[in-house]
């Protein structure tokens, strides 16, 4: 099933409805409060490899249950659409995404909060999944700007962005305030509707090569 945004009877702003994004290599689903313990499960034995970067701590299955609790709230309000990614045959759950800070009245969005498990790490997983959620946003949302952001700390991360064709924006300086209270800079970076063709074809060309499509054992 896939959704879309949905104009009400008397042609207001549209309003955000849960998706399901399918693809050859993943699933995304709409995270629901269900998947706290299987991504605790996932997650437990890799938390400082995981969530080193992320500005909340995510160190026991209550955080993760507040992590589910907080992204649906805020998918109520309109702001986030969370995910849980599946992946292998059988689907097993292997991590997190979601479009986050959405503003439908100027057509942008962003995707962050993504974790994927060691095991899935440099599998098409995090290619797909970036691939099906920027499809969906410039082409059946319509969006003009789709951003993404990381720690300037994390070159890894500031990498894999550029590697997905994304535009490096510059640096807000002091952006956030992390739970060991450390202030983090946020390197920004962005993908333009007028740039998504371009985009779509390197994605595309990046599956269509051979993938390791299963984890590391």
């Amino acid at each position: 099933m896939l959704g879309h945004l949905l104009a009400s009877a008397d042609n207001r702003e549209p309003r955000l409805e849960p998706i399901a994004l399918d693809g050859q290599f993943v699933r995304l689903v709409p995270l629901a409060n269900e998947h706290a313990p299987l991504l605790w499960t996932a997650a437990r034995d890799h938390l400082d490899e995981l969530f080193r970067w992320m500005p909340y701590r995510m160190a026991s299955i209550d955080d993760f249950r507040d992590f589910v609790a907080k992204a649906l709230s805020e998918q109520r309000q309109e702001q986030s659409l969370p995910f849980a990614t599946l992946a292998g045959r059988p689907p097993q759950l292997v991590g997190s995404t979601r479009f986050m800070n959405i503003d439908l009245a100027h057509r942008r969005a962003e995707i962050g909060s993504t974790w994927i498990v060691p095991a899935w790490q440099r599998t098409a997983v995090n290619t797909e999944a970036k691939y099906l959620m920027l499809r969906h946003a410039f082409e059946q949302w319509r969006l003009l700007r789709v951003e993404l952001k990381t720690d300037r700390l994390n070159q890894r991360s500031q990498d894999a962005i550029l590697g997905i064709g994304a535009k490096s924006e510059g640096t807000l300086r002091k952006h956030m305030v992390t739970f060991s209270g450390r202030s983090r800079d946020s390197v920004y970076f962005s993908i333009l509707d007028s740039e998504w063709p371009q985009v779509r074809d390197l994605l595309a060309a990046k599956l269509a090569r051979p993938q390791r499509e299963q984890p590391l054992r």
